[in-house]
């Protein structure tokens, strides 16, 4: 991991050769890991690897409606930096969105970025409206010497591996298989928020959390999960997603129970939450003593998945 990558949102001349990494790369899922760790390759020959991307989706900014995102900035900051990239350039799509696709490459990343390789998925597109294409890429890196792998998309059984259809597995529920696409698991960190303190008829007690704005939603439900404490420690998780019918609460939510914490309570701290597997669906029970006994049966099974995947 290179703990000490750094994150621009403007465009600074690079001082070295550079090995650039290019995309939006929502969730970095497998495909889009295999186009960083060529950029990341780049450091054998001497050149900084860098990764060029945006602040927001491009497509929220041409639609000009909001995009469902698999990851949270941070988490994708965080990721970039254990793959191994130095330079993080976050930019704003708008300052790029009407630069002719030639000038983008020869003046933004070749003479700014200092790029000598290049690297993009076989799906990559760039410049005003999108004329840019990889044919048009590999033309222009020809004319300059840089050397440009185009990465080839990563099927699985459920066809091309993509953001899109990540989304739509987590929206399914499905999110065992959403984690093995992305190559992690699908999750966030936030505070703690007060709830209707049902965990404390449990005996210990339930973390709320306000779901990310930003973030695709995933089925409601109950899933087994992973729950990482601001001290680093790990416990099972039981978390609900939804609008907790039984408790009259009809605003969407997160509400996590971990079956094994003793300890002080946690509001007001930071807790990530990562989804392991999806166990039932919603339901509305008829008391709060039958409600108890079907979370008292869920953790028994999230803590079945949970010991499944200690690789967390």
């Amino acid at each position: 991991m290179n703990k000490y990558m750094q994150t621009f949102f403007e465009l600074l001349p690079e001082k070295q050769n550079t090995s650039a990494a290019l995309g939006f790369f929502d969730g970095l899922h497998i495909g889009h890991r295999k186009v960083i760790g060529e950029a990341v390759r780049g450091s054998e020959n001497g050149l900084v690897p860098i990764c060029f991307t945006f602040a927001q989706s491009p497509k929220s900014v041409l639609k000009n409606q909001p995009q469902e995102a698999l990851m949270s900035v941070e988490d994708k900051k965080t990721a970039l930096s254990e793959i191994g990239i130095q330079h993080l350039y976050m930019c704003d799509f708008k300052s790029v969105v009407d630069v002719a696709p030639r000038k983008f490459v020869e003046d933004m990343l070749i003479k700014t970025l200092k790029a000598k390789k290049l690297c993009c998925g076989f799906n990559y597109t760039f410049g005003k409206n999108g004329e840019g294409n990889t044919e048009l890429l590999a033309e222009i890196c020809k004319e300059n010497g840089i050397e440009l792998q185009v990465l080839p998309p990563v099927e699985e059984k459920e066809g091309v591996v993509s953001s899109t259809l990540i989304r739509e597995l987590i929206k399914d529920g499905n999110v065992r298989r959403a984690n093995e696409l992305l190559g992690s698991y699908f999750g966030f960190s936030g505070e703690v928020v007060h709830g209707q303190h049902l965990g404390r008829e449990l005996g210990t007690p339930t973390l709320n959390q306000s779901l990310h704005e930003e973030l695709v939603v995933p089925k409601f439900g109950v899933y087994a999960s992973c729950v990482t404490l601001d001290d680093g420690r790990k416990f099972c998780g039981v978390t609900n997603i939804g609008v907790k019918p039984t408790v009259g609460n009809f605003a969407p939510l997160c509400e996590t129970w971990m079956p094994d914490y003793s300890g002080e309570e946690l509001y007001g701290k930071t807790v990530d939450v990562r989804l392991i597997d999806f166990i039932r669906g919603e339901k509305k029970f008829s008391s709060l003593d039958e409600l108890k006994k079907a979370i008292f049966d869920n953790a028994k099974t999230a803590e079945k998945m949970f010991s499944e995947i200690n690789n967390l």
